[in-house]
């Protein structure tokens, strides 16, 4: 069975010490962009090297790479709301979140269907170009190392497009997060997110004890 663990940055090393507690002598191969650990008892544990490449290829230097603080910048956008925040480190330093208001659909068919889209349509450009102006003022002159984002793929796109954000997009960098509409604690929750250390952990064919990794 194969399933994924998300941990914090700073659990990482203790994380990496138990794992071979609970299975037995760990084999390790590391690379530039991935960990992946072999224990005794046939157990796998493997770990994308998140904002990588890593330059230390071992399980200390991956660590160490985790531990980093880092300048990160977080845009979020749906059709509805948008958030964009600067963190240093874990800490939120700068952050902007607002709203547009947006239609839904309608069942509506005809001429009425076309305006309504039509409206629709402009609702959601309107804010896209108020998202736009956010990650502009917040993250353009922030100097960041790296770059998040949320929430519709297709919005982040249609505001990243935009000439005075071009230096951002090379900083783009996964996971893409799936959020709610952005408002503050959802902002904050996403730093956290984006942060997070993914581990797909890979029990042994003859395991059959729940809860085990």
């Amino acid at each position: 069975m194969t399933r994924i663990v998300s941990i914090g940055p700073e659990r990482l090393e203790r994380w990496l010490d138990g794992f071979t507690e609970r299975h037995g002598a760990t084999e390790y191969a590391v690379t530039p962009d991935r960990l992946s650990a072999t224990a005794e008892d046939g157990s796998r544990a493997g770990i994308d090297v998140p904002f990588g490449p890593l330059e230390e290829l071992t399980p200390a230097g991956l660590v160490a790479h985790v531990l980093k603080d880092r300048r990160l910048g977080l845009l979020l956008v749906r059709r509805g709301g948008y958030g964009a925040g600067v963190f240093d480190g874990g800490k939120l330093v700068d952050s902007k979140v607002g709203s547009r208001h947006v239609q839904g659909t309608t069942k509506a068919g005809g001429w009425s269907q076309q305006r309504f889209a039509r409206r629709r349509d402009n609702q959601a450009r309107e804010a896209f170009n108020a998202a736009t102006e956010v990650a502009v003022r917040i993250l353009a002159p922030a100097k960041l190392e790296v770059l998040v984002c949320g929430g519709d793929r297709k919005a982040i796109d249609t505001v990243l497009e935009d000439l005075r954000l071009k230096g951002l997009r090379p900083l783009v960098r996964p996971p893409f997060l799936g959020v709610a509409d952005p408002k503050q604690k959802v902002l904050e929750q996403a730093g956290v997110d984006a942060r997070a250390i993914r581990i797909e952990l890979t029990d042994p064919p003859d395991a059959d004890r729940p809860g085990r990794g």
